[in-house]
């Protein structure tokens, strides 16, 4: 009887090893399925800029400060259905966005895109930081971004629109005006600094 007890045991510790290397691995796979499209200073390759705002790589970040009127890093991929995450500094005085699903890689506006915005003194603050500018207001107390690191994750699966912000959801939206095109990430004012850019596709 003791024998039998004790095969048992070893039985199930053998197939609590089993599980938990299976939540492991699956927990790796997940993980491996974000590509890295910045990681502090690397990444502007897999980017190419429209307008003339001078971005760099410095400070363990992208970054752009000054230009003659809005520029992009608009990616050299364009993506359909996806999570995006995007850890980003903006200064109290910045305009900026993430702008997703693109029409026009060389004409980026934000009737064709997506943007998820980052504008805290927004003239009309109900479409300013964590909305989607005309297709989804954020409602009060409405977040800022100003003078801090924060973090979006941005999810676009077919017509259902989701954004957080700082862990906290600001968009859930039905909308299919656009499937598919590339990212951009906007300076318009302000610094805006880029530490870690991923996506991972749906």
């Amino acid at each position: 009887m003791r024998s039998l007890v004790n095969i048992s045991r070893i039985i199930i510790l053998v197939l609590m090893g089993f599980s938990a290397t299976v939540a492991l691995s699956s927990a790796i796979a997940a993980d491996n399925d974000w590509v890295t499209l910045i990681d502090g200073t690397e990444g502007m390759e897999n980017f190419n800029i429209v307008g003339d705002a001078n971005w760099t790589a410095q400070d363990n970040a992208i970054q752009a400060t000054e230009g003659s009127g809005a520029s992009w890093l608009v990616s050299k991929e364009s993506y359909s259905d996806f999570s995006l995450r995007v850890e980003f500094w903006a200064s109290n005085d910045s305009n900026s966005g993430i702008y997703m699903r693109c029409e026009d890689e060389n004409r980026i506006t934000d009737r064709t895109c997506y943007e998820a915005n980052v504008y805290d003194q927004r003239g009309d603050p109900s479409f300013g930081t964590g909305a989607i500018v005309h297709i989804a207001p954020v409602d009060e107390p409405r977040p800022t971004a100003g003078n801090s690191w924060n973090v979006f994750v941005i999810t676009l699966d077919g017509d259902h629109l989701v954004v957080e912000l700082n862990g906290k959801r600001t968009v859930d939206v039905h909308d299919d005006l656009l499937a598919s095109g590339p990212i951009a990430l906007q300076w318009a004012r302000g610094a805006l600094r880029f530490r870690k850019v991923a996506i991972r596709e749906l």
